[in-house]
Order: C-alpha cells, then structure tokens, then sequence
C-alpha cells in the first residue's frame, strides 16, 4: 500500500524457553496513515511482544518489519533506534517521568534521542502548544510529583508526539487510571489520531477501551483477527 507506513511480513517470534511454541506465527500486518485500532488478548498471548515487535523495541525470529518503507530486517542497532525515534512515538501503563524534570523538561526528552537536532525555539514552541491542548498549559514548570495521575499520563502522550512520529503505539495506557481518566485519555488519542494524522495502535485486556478506540483486532494463536 502506498500509503502504508508499518508493514509485517511472515512475522514469527519465539523464545528458546517457549519451547516449540511460536508466540507470533507467520504474521502479517499493514497499517496505514491515520489508521486506528486496538489490539485485544488474553494475559500471555503476546501482545506486550507484538507491540515491541511493531515499535522495533524488539526483533522478530523471523520474517520483515517495515517502517516508513524501511526494512528493518539486517539493519544496526543505531540505524534502528534512529528509525525508531523519528517514526514512532510510545506510550506505556506507567509514565517513566524523569522525577526530577519539569513536565517541560520531559516532553522535551525525545529530542535529544534525534540525529538531526531540531530548532530549539520551534521545538519548544511545538512542546507548549501540544500541553495546552491537553489542558496542561499551566503545568509546564511542575514536576512530576505535583501531577495527578491522569496529568502524568497526559505529559507521558505530549512526550510520545514531540518528534512527529507517523505512529503511536500505546500499551496498556490506561491500565494505572481511574475509569473517569482512562475515559478521557481514549479520548485524547483519539482526537490526536485525527488532528496529528498519526496512526494509533493501543494494546489493551479492556474491551471497553478497545471498542472506545475503534475497530478491534484480537491476537489468538499468534495471529490478528478481526473482529
């Protein structure tokens, strides 16, 4: 697809203390600009994997992760990480806030992993505007600890979108909020998919999450299915 920026071919993934048991088996998977889904599955059937697989936090035993129309497959781990910092952006249960950074400093964080260093000004400016759209434009210069959970989370999205990505993946997002702030934060991803054009794939055991994202995908026996 010409406007595919994730693409999974004949991807398989299994660790030597699984024995025979493939975790992903012979995959395939296209995922397109603005597209947006959840991913679905009991404890254990490989989500947290698929979705390292997807981020190239991790390799699969066999088969090609394509990202951007870059095949990851044989590349180095500098030439990964770089593919990695300008094309995806993260965001995990917990929110790895640096406690001692300002929500500022946080955001700003992803930056510093890029090659080409942006212009600091429009950076900065890009990091503010973003804040203020999740309603923390007061909160730029207070730490972590002063946050409510809900407001790390949404520093931890803000972060996740500094550097532009082309896709968002999120795993188990709102596994550490309350149903109100878990609500509200679908929300925001949601907006987000549309308003950044970025694709969004959240991995989530809550089927209500899941429906709230949009269409629903579920990992049985290694494989996606639709349902």
């Amino acid at each position: 697809m010409s406007d595919s920026i994730l693409q999974l071919t004949q991807v398989s993934k299994w660790y030597e203390s699984a024995a025979e048991r493939k975790i992903l088996d012979e995959l395939d998977l296209s995922v397109s600009a603005g597209e947006r889904f959840s991913i679905v599955g009991p404890s254990g059937c490989g989500k947290s994997t698929l979705l390292n697989i997807l981020g190239t936090l991790d390799e699969p035993s066999e088969g090609d992760v394509v990202v951007g129309g870059i095949s990851t497959q044989g590349l180095s781990e500098e030439a990964i990480a770089k593919v990695r910092s300008e094309k995806i952006g993260f965001i995990f249960q917990m929110h790895h806030l640096l406690p001692q950074c300002t929500a500022l400093e946080n955001v700003l964080v992803p930056t510093l992993a890029l090659q080409e260093k942006p212009d600091a000004e429009e950076v900065a400016s890009r990091a503010k505007d973003l804040m203020d759209r999740v309603g923390l434009g007061d909160k730029l210069n207070s730490q972590p600890g002063q946050l409510s959970g809900g407001e790390r989370q949404r520093v931890a999205v803000v972060r996740s979108l500094i550097n532009r990505p082309a896709l968002l993946l999120a795993d188990e997002p709102t596994g550490a909020l309350d149903e109100d702030n878990a609500e509200r934060l679908i929300e925001l991803l949601v907006e987000l998919n549309d308003s950044e054009d970025l694709a969004l794939i959240v991995v989530t055991h809550d089927r209500d999450i899941a429906r709230a994202v949009g269409e629903v995908r579920t990992l049985k026996g290694g494989k996606i299915e639709v349902l």
